[in-house]
């Protein structure tokens, strides 16, 4: 049994900070892992969850890895479970260097705006407040709340790099000379990135291996099942050892990273097939009735990711009506959802114009 807090050693300079499950009932926040490595005189800090309770055992990790002079700060995306203690690294005296992704500000500095659109997308599919006070309520739970140090400054503000690792490529950024990668993922939300400790083999995928269907708003389907492939690939050709994330508490190793990754794929296509099935032959479906048939679905499928609740299982089931392709018919709150026509409908022909009278012929000269 884990609790908030606890330590795994990696390596003698590597260690992973675990976080706690969401409990909006219990006001109880979901708070990320975290991951410490030291890298030469370098101390990296890959997301720093939230709680001060957490902010006191990201302290503890840090005197494990050894001695350092200079703090990396890398921030794998903006939700509030991963940023609130960002500023930790100000508080040391050292140079501190801290990156968020570009597309991830606007959260950032309005995560009351990110939530209530999140939330209006599901009003009526599941017995929640009103997105505004549901939105009060998850703020409220994590606090202190601080996003931005001293240093704060954005990934894409550094030239972009091409990023070789075994027979992938990737588009991202390196720090302390390669042993650091940033890959860009922006499957499980706008900015998303996964981050590559080259020395300790970590591959850390954060919320990207989240459950196999993105529910964000701002999530991509295509792009969080091509990272989940991609580093199975990794662990396949050796490129990696270690996989850590945002919300499992454990560690896993070689072939269990590529049977655990293959199972969230398999899992993704059952759920879009199951989703299909719940169309029917016409292609309608309300979304109340859609969201009580995927959630069954999910459940028989373990695909309730990390922080399974009806929350989060209504926000899926709208990526999937829109993954399929399916549009509301009107502003309705349980309005149809169906395909749209595949034609725009034929014009109407215009009327021909009516025949001019004869002009009279003018008269001869």
């Amino acid at each position: 049994m884990t609790a908030l807090g606890d330590l795994i050693e990696i390596d003698e300079r590597t260690v992973l900070v675990l976080g706690q499950e969401l409990s909006v009932e219990h006001d109880q926040p979901d708070v990320a892992n975290a991951l410490v490595h030291r890298v030469g005189d370098t101390l990296v800090l890959v997301d720093t969850g939230v709680t001060a309770a957490f902010r006191a055992a990201l302290r503890e990790a840090t005197e494990r890895v050894g001695s350092w002079s200079r703090v990396l700060v890398l921030t794998t995306h903006g939700h509030l479970d991963h940023v609130g203690n960002n500023d930790l690294a100000d508080e040391w005296g050292v140079p501190v260097e801290h990156y968020v992704p570009a597309p991830d500000l606007d959260q950032m500095r309005d995560p009351s705006g990110y939530w209530v659109r999140s939330f209006d997308r599901i009003v009526g599919l599941a017995p929640l407040p009103a997105p505004s006070a549901l939105a009060g309520k998850l703020l409220s739970l994590f606090q202190p709340l601080r996003p931005f140090g001293a240093t704060t400054r954005t990934y894409e503000e550094l030239p972009p790099e091409r990023i070789r690792i075994g027979s992938l490529r990737f588009t991202g950024w390196t720090f302390a000379d390669g042993a650091v990668r940033v890959l860009r993922s922006q499957g499980h939300c706008a900015g998303h990135v996964i981050v590559h400790l080259r020395d300790c083999g970590v591959l850390h995928l954060s919320d990207e291996g989240n459950g196999p269907c993105g529910a964000m708003a701002d999530a991509d389907q295509l792009k969080l099942q091509t990272v989940l492939g991609s580093v199975a690939l990794l662990f396949e050709e050796g490129e990696a050892a270690v996989l850590t994330d945002g919300h499992t508490f454990a560690l896993r190793r070689g072939a269990e990273v590529v049977s655990y990754l293959d199972g969230l794929l398999e899992q993704a296509t059952a759920l879009q097939a199951a989703a299909l099935g719940l169309t029917g032959e016409s292609g309608q479906v309300r979304p109340s009735a859609f969201t009580t048939g995927f959630a069954e679905r999910s459940a028989e499928l373990g695909g309730g990711g990390a922080n399974p609740n009806a929350m989060f299982a209504a926000m899926s089931a709208v990526n999937q009506l829109r993954e399929l392709g399916l549009r509301p018919e009107s502003e309705g709150i349980d309005a149809l959802w169906s395909r749209p026509a595949l034609r725009n409908p034929e014009p109407h022909s215009p009327k021909p114009d009516s025949p001019k009278p004869d002009s009279p012929e003018p008269d001869s000269p």
